[in-house]
C-alpha cells in the first residue's frame, strides 16, 4: 500500500535528518529512507568518530609531556582497545539521541534503499520513492509532494590502489583498525589526510604523506599550509610534495611499497599500512536520477540557491551536491531547503560566511577570503597576523605555535578573511564567523572586548594588527 507524504528524504546523515527536523517543526509529514545507520557518515564513519580518536591521541601526547607541567608519572601505555571503545560509545550515544529526535517530531524511518520512480501509477510526475526494504519484506511505495535528496558521499580511491580494507584503507576502514601499525603512507594531504596524519603520529605511528600539489592542505590559506607543514614536521610526519604516485608500482607483501615521482625524480616509499584519502564521490549511482530531468555535473547533482533541481518538486543537499562538503553546511542547506518548500522564503547561504575546521594538531580553522583568492578576486588587501606565543593563555596551555590572520578590504576595511592554526582555534572561528554576517571590519572586531587571559585575545590582536596597531607585539 502506497503511503502519501509531504517530504520523503532519501538519506538519513546531517543534511537528511536535520532537514527532516526542520520540516517536522514546519507542520510537515515526513519520511526518511536510509539503509544504514541514521546520522550518516559524519555520525558514523566522519566527523565524530574521527575527533573522537584525535582527542586520545591527543592524550595520550599531553600525558607523555606532562612533566612540562610539573606533573611526574610513569611512562604512558596506550591502550588501543579502549580508544576504539571510547568512540564507539560514543558514536552510539548521538545515535540513539538521532533516533531519539526521529521520534519527537513523529518522522517515519523506512530502514531500506530508496529509488526514485518516474512518472507512473503513483504520480504523474517523477518523484514517488520504491524502498527495497532492509528486512526483505516487499518493497514500500512512498508518495510525497516533495523529495529531498540526501544521499551523502563515499571515499574516492585511485587505480592501483583500490581498498582490500587490510593493507590499503580509506578513513571508513581505518576507522575500525583493531591495533595500529608501526608506519603508514597516507595518500594525500589535504583536510582528511592531514587529520589522520596528526593523530597517528600523537599515536607514535611512523608516518609519510604523499601530496601530488606543491602544498599540503591547497584550499587552506598559503600562510597556514606553511605552518601546518612546519608543525607536521616537528612532530616527526614525513611529507612530501609534488608527488606523483605510481599506482602500477604498488606491491603488497607483510606491508605495502610503492613508487612515486617527485619532480624529476622516482623514489620507493614502505610501511605496513595506506591510508588512501583523495577525496569523495557523490552517491548517486541507482537511486533512480535516470527517471527524472536531474542534471548531474562532475559526478554531483546540480541545483540552484535554494537546493531545487531540474525538478522543481525534488531538491538535493549535502555532499551529493559537491561543494563544500562539510556537515554543518549539508544542514543548512537542509534547511534552507525544507523552508523553500514550505514558501518560508530563505536566504540563500554565503559559502564566504562558513567556517570550516580541521582538527588536527595544530587545529586550523578559516571563514572567508584567502589572501589568494582575495588577490584573484581584484582586491586591494590589507592584512594582519598575530602570534599565540605572545597571548599569556597560550602560554598557560603550553600551546604557543600558530597565529591568527586578518584579511580586509583595504578601501571599504570590510574584512575579507580570518585564518587560524594553533590551539583550539576551532573553538574559535565562530566569532569570526559571525563578523562575516554581520559585514564588520577589523576594527570592530578590534573593539569587541576579549576577555584576559583566553587565546580569543589573538582574534583581537590580529584585527588590530591590520593597521599595525597591535598592543602585545
Amino acid at each position: 500500500m502506497a503511503q502519501d507524504y509531504d517530504l520523503v528524504i532519501l538519506g538519513g546523515g546531517t543534511g537528511g535528518y536535520v532537514a527532516a527536523i526542520r520540516a517536522s517543526q514546519l507542520g510537515l509529514k515526513v519520511a526518511m529512507v536510509e539503509k544504514q545507520e541514521l546520522g550518516g557518515t559524519c555520525l558514523h564513519r566522519g566527523c565524530i568518530p574521527s575527533k573522537a580518536l584525535l582527542r586520545s591521541a591527543e592524550v595520550y601526547r599531553q600525558t607523555k609531556e606532562a612533566d612540562q607541567y610539573g606533573v611526574e608519572a610513569a611512562e604512558p601505555t596506550l591502550n588501543f582497545t579502549k580508544v576504539q571503545e571510547r568512540k564507539q560509545s560514543i558514536v552510539d550515544t548521538l545515535h540513539n539521541g538521532v533516533i531519539g529526535l526521529m521520534k519527537k517530531g513523529k518522522i517515519d524511518v523506512y530502514e531500506g534503499f530508496g529509488r526514485i520512480l518516474g512518472p507512473s501509477i503513483f504520480s504523474p510526475m517523477p518523484g514517488a520513492i520504491s524502498v527495497e526494504m532492509n528486512n526483505g519484506e516487499e518493497n514500500e511505495i512512498l508518495i510525497p509532494n516533495n523529495v529531498l535528496v540526501a544521499t551523502g558521499s563515499s571515499p574516492k580511491s585511485l587505480p592501483g590502489l583500490e581498498v582490500d580494507e587490510d593493507l590499503i584503507m580509506t578513513s571508513d576502514e581505518a576507522l575500525h583498525m583493531s591495533e595500529l601499525p608501526s608506519s603508514i603512507i597516507i595518500v594525500g594531504g589535504g583536510v582528511i589526510g592531514i587529520e589522520w596524519a596528526s593523530m597517528l603520529a600523537d599515536f607514535g605511528v611512523e608516518v609519510t604523506v604523499l601530496e601530488y600539489l606543491p602544498q599540503i592542505l591547497p584550499t587552506e590559506d598559503a600562510d597556514i599550509s606553511k605552518e601546518m607543514l612546519k608543525q607536521m614536521k616537528q612532530k616527526g610526519v614525513n611529507i612530501v610534495t609534488n608527488a606523483k604516485v605510481l599506482g602500477d608500482t604498488l606491491t603488497k607483501d607483510n606491508g605495502v611499497s610503492i613508487n612515486v615521482e617527485i619532480e624529476d625524480d622516482t623514489k620507493t616509499y614502505t610501511a605496513d599500512k595506506m591510508l588512501v584519502s583523495v577525496g569523495r564521490s557523490a552517491n548517486v549511482k541507482q537511486i533512480g536520477l535516470e527517471n527524472t530531468d536531474i542534471k548531474v555535473e562532475n559526478g554531483f547533482i546540480e541545483t540552484n540557491s535554494f537546493y531545487q533541481t531540474k525538478e522543481s518538486h525534488i531538491y538535493a543537499c549535502g555532499d551529493v551536491i559537491g561543494g563544500m562538503q562539510l556537515a554543518h553546511v549539508a544542514s543548512h542547506e537542509g534547511i534552507i531547503a525544507v523552508e523553500h518548500m514550505a514558501n518560508k522564503d530563505p536566504l540563500p547561504m554565503n559559502v564566504e560566511e562558513v567556517p570550516s575546521c580541521i582538527y588536527s594538531n595544530p587545529e586550523v580553522a578559516s571563514v572567508g577570503l584567502t589572501e589568494q583568492q582575495a588577490k584573484e578576486q581584484g582586491y586591494e588587501q590589507k592584512t594582519g597576523t598575530f602570534p599565540f606565543k605572545s597571548v599569556g593563555k597560550a602560554l598557560v596551555q603550553g600551546e604557543t605555535d600558530g597565529f591568527v590572520k586578518v584579511i580586509s578590504d583595504a578601501e571599504t576595511h570590510d574584512l575579507l578573511g580570518v585564518h587560524m592554526v594553533g590551539p583550539h582555534v576551532t573553538d574559535m572561528i565562530s566569532e569570526a564567523g559571525l563578523a562575516k554576517v554581520l559585514d564588520a571590519t577589523p576594527w570592530e572586531v578590534a573593539h569587541s572586548i576579549h576577555p584576559h587571559p583566553t587565546l580569543s585575545e589573538a582574534i583581537g590582536e590580529a584585527a588590530l594588527a591590520v593597521e599595525g596597531n597591535q598592543i602585545h607585539g
